[in-house]
């Protein structure tokens, strides 16, 4: 599915946007070549937590693993990043040949006390592409926890960050990794951008750092998991089916796009393709109740949704495939019950052909007050940029969150873990100029899909987790729900699968009590596959 510059613009706004392009890179062409400089030690720290009623002793590591582009380079380097001796003399003597690396920052922490073999291991990233980790380490799961209002844009420094009553530490350790090119990490050598930068070449990287991580730490015989958010999601998928020879115990989703047909950013974009319209209504629904803008509301979500669902794969996805030959009188009804359904004008929904794209549900939804609502988060709101804009051209979710968590992992890292004085944290590689994101075949759109089925079945005792918001038009809920039920794996290994969505947006963390419902569901999740069993 082809991805507009307008489109792209919006997104990288935001540090955990969806897709990414070079076309949006200004800044001055760097020398990728470079030579890599000295790098920086690790820095260990000690520090404790408070999860519920339990307070839990942590050692946290702050470093960098270099992995090579390749895996034949890759196999060349040793822990401390550098060639093995065998190798080092049939080096490339000048940095522009110099075969491509990447220096990976992560953090790492472990409880005190537990047993390295026992005790699960969680690998969590953000996505992007292109997006550094600062979201889910600043936000969800990590020690330490930026506090920022729901549904608000705070008024701005100082930034209050406190223990994470939250912390998924009570239940696994923890290693927060930045992808190549964002936060700490670094990428060098010969088309170093091409190397890493793609769907494929990223999830290789990460497959590479975490068999570096097993080997400098010795956990190869714990409980494994991945956690990804937003592009994370496919990054997942396909990570998980890289990492042969390594059986994962399960892999959580949260905010999931494992096809990108499905995505309602710019479907028109993709003529012929019409589910994704489909698939974000229920979202649509839930922000027009949220807002107070349906016709006659239910009290709950819970009322709505269901109906909400069975008509958007019903009736309403029947007369998308009709196209031209949906008859008059039948396209009335469906626009009057969109209009039941979203709150948006019987005559608008016409004039649209029944299909409202993201971005002109978030500009028309609350049009009269001039007025629009967040893609990462529909509850948010902002004055429109431009009253007379067809679709949003900002999100004001991203606007609201993204200076506090920028602010929190650059004090916090240096601060607390004494790591990266003199470094720049890069929140997001998208201005980079090497930065163009490589799908798969040179094809714009992809679907990983395959990718995670193949590992469901190669693996059946590994279990995944599904999570969203019912308010998040990036990744709508009740698409991943779809994607998950059309994977291409046997009927009985859909019982491997959990489902927990929650009243929340993309970031489901930012809401109290939806993060601390989201801990407990994932906590459950890890006891009850951390062994290895499929029948529990």
């Amino acid at each position: 599915m082809k991805l507009s510059r307008k489109m792209l613009c919006g997104l990288t706004l935001s540090g955990v946007s969806l897709f990414v392009s070079g076309a949006n890179a200004q800044s001055p062409k760097q020398d990728e070549t470079a030579k890599p400089t000295t790098m920086t030690a690790d820095s260990t720290s000690e520090g404790t937590v408070t999860v519920g009623d339990q307070t839990i002793s942590y050692t946290a590591v702050a470093g960098t693993i270099t992995v090579g582009g390749t895996e034949a380079l890759d196999a060349q380097l040793g822990l401390d990043g550098k060639l093995l001796p065998e190798y080092a003399s049939t080096a490339p003597k000048d940095a522009k040949d110099a075969a491509p690396t990447a220096r990976m920052f992560y953090v790492a922490y472990f409880k005190k006390g537990a047993s390295a073999e026992k005790r699960p291991v969680a690998f969590l990233y953000n996505g992007g592409p292109g997006s550094s980790t600062m979201w889910l380490h600043m936000g969800c799961f990590g020690p330490r926890r930026v506090q920022v209002a729901d549904t608000k844009h705070p008024e701005g420094a100082p930034y209050t960050v406190s223990n994470n009553d939250f912390s998924l530490l009570d239940a696994s350790d923890l290693v927060f990794i930045d992808a190549p090119g964002t936060g700490f990490s670094r990428i060098f050598g010969k088309d170093a951008g091409k190397a890493f930068y793609g769907i494929d070449p990223d999830a290789q990287a990460f497959a590479r750092f975490i068999r570096r991580f097993l080997t400098k730490y010795n956990r190869w015989n714990s409980p494994k998991y991945l956690m990804g958010e937003s592009y994370g999601t496919p990054r997942s998928a396909v990570l998980s089916a890289d990492l042969h020879g390594i059986d994962l115990n399960g892999v959580i989703l949260l905010s999931t796009i494992l096809s990108f047909d499905n995505s309602v950013d710019e479907p028109r974009l993709n003529p012929g393709v019409d589910q994704a319209y489909a698939l974000a209504m229920p979202t649509y629904a839930a922000t027009a109740w949220f807002h107070h803008k349906l016709p006659n509301p239910p009290a709950t979500l819970d009322a709505l949704l269901p109906a909400v669902e069975q008509w958007a794969l019903g009736d309403y996805m029947h007369a998308l495939l009709e196209g031209a030959a949906l008859p008059d009188a039948e396209r009335q009804k469906i626009a009057e019950q969109m209009h039941n359904y979203t709150g948006l004008p019987v005559d608008y929904l016409l004039k649209s052909n029944l299909r409202v794209e993201g971005g002109a549900f978030s500009k028309m939804l609350l049009d009269s007050s001039d007025t629009t609502t967040g893609r990462l988060d529909t509850r948010y709101t902002g004055p429109d940029y431009d009253p007379l804009s067809e679709q949003a051209q900002y999100d004001p979710q991203s606007n609201a969150v993204s200076s506090a968590y920028t602010a929190a992992i650059n004090a916090y890292l240096r601060g607390t873990l004494k790591y990266g004085a003199d470094q720049t944290y890069k929140p997001s590689a998208y201005r980079d100029p090497d930065f163009r994101w490589q799908y798969r075949n040179g094809e714009d759109g992809q679907n990983v899909m395959p990718s995670l089925a193949h590992t469901m079945k190669a693996n059946p005792g590994m279990h995944v987790l599904v999570a969203g918001g019912y308010y998040d038009l990036a990744t709508p809920f009740f698409e991943g729900k779809f994607e998950m039920l059309h994977l291409p794996i046997p009927a009985d290994l859909q019982k491997n699968i959990d489902y927990h969505y929650y009243p929340a947006g993309h970031m489901i963390y930012v809401n109290d009590t939806v993060l601390s419902r989201f801990h407990n569901d994932v906590a459950a999740f890890i006891h009850k596959t951390e062994d290895g069993s499929v029948t529990k």
